[in-house]
């Protein structure tokens, strides 16, 4: 079985932005990221990169069947969607008005 490695990268991606897949099986889909995984680099983002699950009856869950589940991707192969041009930007930092703010690269755009 294998195990993810655990690295813990300073992330600059929030739960509930908007992103796009840049590598990968699912690349060019967007969606919005529903967590981020800070442990093992990684973030479940809505409709992207899901996984089947065969699963028997059990008096847990009376139906088996297939099941889909949402599983995480690596944060490296996925880049933020700029507010304004709707593309993929980097993201920066800077201070203002005595707070510190993330912004897009491509427009200059402050990020909620």
């Amino acid at each position: 079985m294998h195990t993810a490695q655990k690295c813990e990268v300073k992330s600059r991606l929030k739960k509930g932005d908007e992103v796009k897949v840049i590598a990968g099986k699912d690349k060019g889909k967007t969606g919005k990221i529903l967590t981020v995984v800070r442990k093992y680099d990684r973030v479940v983002v809505d409709g992207v990169n899901i996984a089947k699950r065969h699963t028997k009856p059990s008096p847990q869950s009376q139906d088996g069947g297939i099941v889909e589940k949402t599983v995480g991707i690596h944060i490296s192969n996925v880049m933020l969607i700029d507010p304004k041009s709707k593309k993929p930007t980097r993201i920066g930092y800077k201070v203002e008005d005595g707070k510190k703010v993330r912004f897009a690269k491509n427009s200059g755009a402050i990020l909620a």
